[in-house]
């Protein structure tokens, strides 16, 4: 870094995965955030890259395998007795 300063030439250091987790910076912007997962416990992962002060965002885990079956299911017009009789079958 000290040979391109010298020629006003932009850079910077480069930063381990380990030192970009713990950069208060990025924790703070929200760059990097922590969040927390039922099997897997928390981890850290990217923010939203957008930030606009009226709307905020907020950034969580993605869903189990299957989570939210029945609820696409059952919006997609499905019974609760038509559910169970897919997941008898093996279908879902």
């Amino acid at each position: 870094m000290e040979i391109l300063n010298k020629y006003d030439i932009p850079c910077g250091p480069i930063l381990s995965m380990k030192e970009l987790a713990y950069e208060p910076a990025l924790r703070a912007s929200g760059t990097v955030v922590e969040v927390d997962h039922p099997s897997r416990g928390k981890y850290l992962t990217v923010g939203n890259p957008i930030k606009l002060s009226d709307s905020p965002t907020e950034v969580t885990r993605s869903p189990l395998l299957g989570e939210h079956t029945d609820e696409v299911l059952t919006q997609l017009g499905f019974s609760a007795q038509a559910i169970a009789s897919l997941r008898a079958q093996g279908a879902v």
